[in-house]
């Protein structure tokens, strides 16, 4: 087993596997940016080496930086968190190259799964149901239109290096084709210096759903039940359930059985997902495989009872796993608290932390690198704490929810605290009845401002 894990990360995640890792015994090295500084994974390390300055590209990024930090301190483990460098391919394989084990995926199983189009070919290789799309990658906007006419619109152009939303549009007739194709490409040039895209057949009505995936070295995987990430906004999530209000036993038995077939096939290792997107007749499609830890996973160790950064750990220390996929016994959601303003189209905002509380009680969970006198850097994702409540009944942990979100106060800047406590009185959101689609229209009410 590991004697010392750099985390490759910073925040609560970044705090979250510092956790796990002293449970089990093993030193910690935190690295930082000079604007992560006072941040809490940096103060609870072992160790701490400062890797760069604020910018991303400059520190979290910078592949000889962190390389250097794992060695200078002798890390034989790289936990590289979720974002940043987690799925990238180049680092997994520098990390084994520089004898570090990389705890996740290997850079094949990476490069696999990490191009959509080459997943989505990998997946129908392995007998997973995949959304009707073109085949490889869309030359020009031609051959985009021939694939549109091919599969019918609606139709949804994706970048194949995708992610956040970025490079991907929505096609509903051919006149609308031409200036999307070209506003895709460019956007996905800019933001991955990639501008290969894809096409698939759009799925009305759907619901996002994921299934966790463990997998070992020795080629078995299990899974863990699903978690439904839907309620997004411009593709990204902003609140999970598990289960799911939409899901069955027997669909539930069929999506888990696809996940540990896709998992297995391409013999992956460590935790992962699964991301299916599932339409109004509860047909579901492989949409991507995340190679890595999700922002989400709490909600699946609550209702399982299951650590899964321990079990990353054990499973790149060569334990096997035990096989048996797992259900869930209660009932969880997470809030996804970020320092934006609901009221001004969720703009960021950065600044220091005058005042805080924080939520508890039975069946609250908070996971956070935030204190009072903290100061939110501009510089990265704005998420700065996940609100968990967990009961034996999605009724109760909703009422769990409205109550810690009540207790839960952030002063200095403005976070979505009361975008949050609004969903929890929404006539859908309670009755279970939302799709991707759900915040199309939404609009912020004033009672719950601050």
């Amino acid at each position: 087993m590991f004697k010392k894990i750099l985390i490759a990360n910073r925040g609560e995640i970044a705090l979250r596997i510092i956790r796990t890792c002293k449970e089990m015994g093993i030193k910690t090295v935190a690295v930082y940016s000079k604007a992560d500084e006072e941040s809490l994974h940096v103060r609870f390390a072992d160790e701490a080496v400062c890797i760069g300055p604020a910018p991303s590209h400059e520190s979290y990024l910078k592949i000889p930086n962190i390389i250097a930090a794992a060695e200078i301190t002798n890390a034989d483990g790289i936990h590289p968190g979720y974002g940043f460098l987690s799925e990238n391919a180049k680092f997994s394989k520098i990390c084994a190259e520089h004898d570090i084990k990389f705890i996740g995926a290997s850079g094949e199983q990476i490069e696999k799964m990490g191009d959509k189009a080459t997943a989505k070919e990998t997946m129908k290789k392995a007998g997973v149901p995949t959304v009707p799309g073109s085949d490889g990658l869309l030359k020009d906007v031609d051959h985009a239109r021939k694939e549109a006419k091919k599969m019918g619109y609606p139709v949804m152009i994706k970048a194949t290096a995708g992610g956040g939303g970025k490079g991907m549009r929505a096609i509903w007739s051919e006149d609308e084709m031409e200036k999307n194709f070209e506003s895709a490409v460019k956007e996905a040039t800019a933001a991955f210096g990639n501008g290969g895209m894809y096409m698939e057949k759009l799925i009305e009505e759907p619901r996002h759903i994921e299934i966790q995936v463990v997998g070992d070295q020795y080629g078995k995987a299990c899974h863990l039940s699903e978690r439904d990430c839907s309620v997004q906004r411009r593709h990204q999530k902003l609140t999970e359930e598990t289960p799911s209000p939409f899901m069955t036993d027997s669909l539930r038995e069929e999506m888990g059985k696809a996940a540990v077939k896709a998992a297995e096939y391409i013999k992956y290792e460590g935790a992962g997902t699964v991301e299916f997107l599932v339409d109004k007749h509860r047909n579901f499609y492989f949409m991507e495989m995340n190679t890595r830890i999700q922002v989400e996973h709490p909600i699946t160790e609550q209702v399982v009872d299951y650590d899964l950064i321990r079990e990353q750990i054990l499973v790149a220390g060569g334990v096997p796993i035990s096989g048996k996929n797992y259900y869930p016994k209660l009932h969880s959601i997470e809030c996804r608290i970020n320092a934006e303003d609901p009221y001004n189209d969720f703009r960021p905002s950065p600044g220091k932390i005058t005042t805080l509380h924080t939520p508890g009680g039975h069946g609250v969970r908070l996971d956070t690198h935030v204190y009072s006198g903290y100061m939110i850097p501009p510089n990265y994702d704005s998420m700065i704490a996940k609100l968990i409540t967990t009961a034996q009944t999605r009724e109760e942990a909703i009422n769990k929810m409205r109550r810690a979100l009540d207790e839960f106060v952030i002063e200095g800047v403005k976070t979505t605290i009361p975008f949050h406590r609004q969903l929890m009185d929404h006539p859908d959101y309670l009755a279970g009845n939302y799709t991707t689609k759900f915040m199309e229209g939404f609009k912020m009410d004033p009672k719950y401002q601050d």
